[in-house]
């Protein structure tokens, strides 16, 4: 599929997803937005596909909103603005939901809706001059439809912060909150993120896909005997399954297992 906003490469069970609007900084519109969301959504059928690397063209990672779409959106009627704004929240979920690990691959800032692309993966990379922006509240508006991700990523108190204060913050802040999983220099970006993938395709592709969904489906739930149960059914239908066996036998037979054949 030939996409106008954004590029698609699948090569050795990696997928890259690059951001192609560095002429707006990879501000998002309706149609990046629509287009981002699909390919999200078709990667989740692809058997050849392990890890997916979220990157972007040009000198920032995402603007955020694209500003002839917002002058678009300030004639909308209610009922446009709440279609308008589902289809930004549903292309972070396509995020988020993913069924293999995501990993941001972030050269540079990152502002507004650009946040919510980065906080909606599960590693960020991010170079070390990159700076971070909640700018909502400048123009009168919030960070409503990445809120989820971005709480989850900053935690709550610098949330309350940053979406206030709409201050500027830099990558070591990002690294410090939580929001960035490793910063580094542009000249090791692109080998940071391909140790990543590569670690990640070495492993069992059907438990890489279990424990990102065990992460999303734990986290916050009361530690009761119901996720106790859930926790110990979840292992024991692991260890029964194929894949399961395959690599505690490869293991125990000190050989590699099938997965990496």
């Amino acid at each position: 599929m030939q996409y106008e906003t954004l590029t698609l490469d699948v090569s050795a069970q990696v997928a890259t997803v690059t951001l192609n609007r560095p002429d707006v900084r990879n501000a998002f519109n309706e149609t990046m937005i629509a287009e981002i969301a699909s390919v999200f959504t078709s990667l989740n059928t692809r058997d050849d596909v392990r890890a997916v690397v979220l990157a972007a063209n040009g000198k920032a990672f995402c603007a955020g909103a694209d500003l002839n779409w917002m002058k678009k959106m300030a004639g909308y009627s209610d009922d446009e603005n709440r279609a308008d704004a589902m289809l930004l929240a549903n292309m972070l979920a396509s995020i988020y939901r993913c069924n293999k690990p995501v990993i941001a691959r972030v050269n540079g800032d990152a502002y507004a809706g650009g946040m919510g692309l980065i906080a909606a993966c599960d590693i960020v990379v991010a170079v070390e001059s990159a700076r971070f922006c909640l700018s909502e509240a400048r123009l009168g508006l919030i960070p409503a439809t990445i809120a989820p991700y971005v709480i989850r990523a900053l935690g709550e108190q610098a949330s309350r912060r940053y979406f206030t204060t709409a201050e500027q913050f830099d990558c070591a802040t990002a690294l410090r909150l939580g929001l960035v999983s490793e910063a580094v220099s542009a000249e090791q970006l692109d080998a940071t993120v391909q140790q990543i993938t590569g670690t990640l395709c070495a492993n069992g592709p059907q438990a890489v896909r279990a424990c990102k969904q065990l992460v999303q489906d734990i986290a916050g739930r009361e530690l009761n005997d119901a996720l106790i149960d859930d926790t110990a059914a979840r292992i024991a239908r692991t260890r029964a399954g194929a894949e399961g066996r395959e690599g505690v036998a490869s293991f125990l037979e000190k050989r590699t297992p099938s997965w990496r054949d």
